[in-house]
């Protein structure tokens, strides 16, 4: 064996050199996966303590407000600086209030600015909690935009309930613990209108019992921060009615001004999201018309209903009551998550004339009616109130008409200069073996109907909105008039309006499950058992009965069906014109 020692110096340099490459070779492997470990345990505890740091927001929260960034090359990036969902920005200034089943209606204040298109924003709640903010609608008071927020479970548990705030998912914001109560939907100040001489106000919880209404002694107006006060001079249902403030008086600018009831007897004032509009600002919602500039009114009679989900049958009601005589239809659309607006805004460009009225309040359409009343007060001369499953027509005079003309409705309204309110009795119709929505539309599809008593028959009206009541007190179809004005019932042979009230099943449990009017509950509520807005035999369950659908047909009348074939049907097709 040859020792290394007798080696030349070249050869000893080479294998000196081969030996040292070999080892910084290993090393820089080493290293290699030394630094890539490194990297996932950082990568690993970054990720644990962010799920420890938000161990207090359900998994849902974590999906939508504070997304685990993947394992890219912009890890190290959000590691050495913090992303933007830390950074504290004040949040979007909004009153709150709490709905039924644990909804939260987050009201954003006049003239703040918000970002394209509504997308992107949370509620966060006082214990850090939150929710996604769903676009609602445009309130008419103001023009301020609204959205829903659901409760989380475990806020829920709290008390007492704060008002959340309203920020984007890209902001941090440290919920404040002083923050007002959220207000409840039972107690409320909810809307506001001014007419040239006076204001009229809308609120939840004072005239609580049907035909109780506490005289408006009882009450004053409260005018912004500074508490400037004028009388009440009516209070009827959930309508008030009071004086102009003097604006000198108010510190506030008048387009931010708050406006509220306060209880006298108790000095207290309701909470309220209603702000005050001065007269010589206002303008109808289409922003064609200014309302205090009117002297005669444009149109001779209007429509008026409150919809909810009416998408698929709004083209045929509007379609039949303009051919024989509606100038206008005004739609207070009772928060529909259908294609409402779509069908809406198809019908204007053909050259229908609908303005509808985001009217958000649950359990408000005698309100809505009411507003209605002063809204299109100078617009048109009378109004007709009618749901959309309604429809209006003349058996003896229209039968042998070959098409719908324009003067017919108003055919029925008496000349006489008293008259104030046309009362028209109602046939209601029963599902006529149908399962699921007819196509053709509800004057083909149904077809038998109940037959009730001359006493047991609602009606529906045509008023004269100058004949009614400054009080605006209403049953929900019909007015209480002036003392000067008289009303005028129809007979049967004069007009009818064929009510289609019980449908196809899914229809009828939609329209039911849902009632507006303020004295009536969910259908589901054993409460008010005798109401004539229940079905009769139905109960209180939700649940479909045996043999719904040949329910309530003891008369088969087909009187408007042939009538609407003649006059809409297509010669070529089956269809309807309202058919798509």
């Amino acid at each position: 064996m040859k020792s290394t020692q007798n080696k030349p110096p070249q050869q000893t340099q080479t294998l000196f050199f081969f030996f040292s490459f070999q080892t910084l070779s290993a090393m820089r492997r080493r290293l290699s996966a030394a630094l890539l470990i490194s990297l996932a345990v950082l990568f690993l505890f970054a990720s644990i303590s962010l799920h420890l740091s938000r161990s207090s927001i359900s998994r849902s929260d974590l999906v939508t407000c504070y997304p685990i960034p993947s394992p890219t090359s912009d890890l190290i990036r959000e590691l050495q600086s913090p992303p933007s969902i830390h950074v504290n920005v004040d949040p979007i200034s909004t009153v709150a209030v709490l709905l039924p089943d644990w909804e939260i209606l987050v009201i954003v204040s006049p003239e703040t600015p918000l970002s394209a298109g509504h997308h992107g924003y949370v509620c966060v709640f006082q214990n850090n909690y939150t929710s996604d903010a769903k676009l609602a609608g445009i309130l008419p008071s103001r023009n301020r935009t609204a959205f829903y927020c659901l409760m989380p479970r475990r806020v829920k548990r709290l008390r007492p309930f704060l008002q959340p705030a309203l920020s984007t998912r890209l902001h941090h914001i440290n919920t404040n613990k002083h923050a007002p109560e959220l207000f409840r939907w039972t107690f409320l100040v909810y809307e506001s209108f001014s007419t040239v001489d006076d204001v009229v106000l809308f609120a939840k919880g004072l005239n609580n019992r049907p035909g109780v209404n506490r005289p408006p002694s009882e009450f004053r107006c409260v005018f912004g921060d500074n508490a400037v006060r004028t009388a009440v001079t009516s209070s009827s249902q959930e309508v008030f009615r009071c004086q102009h403030p003097d604006l000198t008086a108010l510190n506030d600018a008048v387009n931010a001004t708050t406006i509220s009831l306060e209880i006298v007897e108790k000095n207290q004032v309701v909470p309220s999201v209603a702000y005050y509009t001065s007269p010589k600002r206002r303008r109808i919602i289409s922003g064609s018309d200014l309302i205090a500039g009117h002297t005669q009114p444009s149109h001779e009679l209007c429509a008026c209903t409150m919809v909810y989900n009416v998408a698929k049958v709004l083209r045929e009601w509007v379609t039949y009551h303009s051919r024989i005589g509606v100038d206008r239809f005004f739609l207070y659309d009772n928060d529909s998550d259908d294609d409402l607006g779509h069908v809406v805004r198809q019908l204007n460009r053909e050259g229908f004339n609908i303005t509808t009225t985001f009217w958000i309040w649950p359990k408000t359409q005698e309100a809505g009616f009411s507003h209605a009343a002063v809204f299109g007060k100078s617009l048109c001369k009378w109004m007709m109130y009618i749901d959309v499953d309604e429809f209006v027509f003349a058996p003896n005079a229209w039968s042998q008409a070959p098409a719908p003309e324009r003067h017919m409705l108003k055919s029925l309204i008496p000349k006489e200069p008293d008259i104030g309110q046309v009362s028209i009795l109602c046939n209601e119709f029963g599902p006529s073996n149908q399962k699921t929505h007819p196509l053709e539309g509800v004057t083909q599809g149904y077809t038998c109907r109940r037959r009730l008593g001359r006493l047991q028959q609602r009606h529906k009206s045509i008023v004269l909105l100058e004949a009614v009541e400054h009080s605006l007190l209403n049953m929900i179809h019909h007015f209480q008039i002036k003392k000067e004005f008289r009303s005028w019932q129809l007979s049967m042979e004069e007009a009818i309006v064929n009510h289609y009230k019980y449908q196809a099943w899914p229809e009828f449990q939609t329209k039911f499950r849902r009632r507006v009017s303020a004295y009536v509950v969910d259908w589901t509520e054993k409460v008010n058992p005798a109401s004539k807005d229940r079905a009769p035999g139905l109960g209180f369950k939700p649940v479909k009965p045996n043999g719904w659908e040949d329910m309530f047909c003891e008369v088969r009348d087909e009187r408007l069906t042939m009538l609407t074939k003649k006059w809409f049907g297509s010669p070529s097709s089956s269809k309807m014109v309202w058919q798509s």
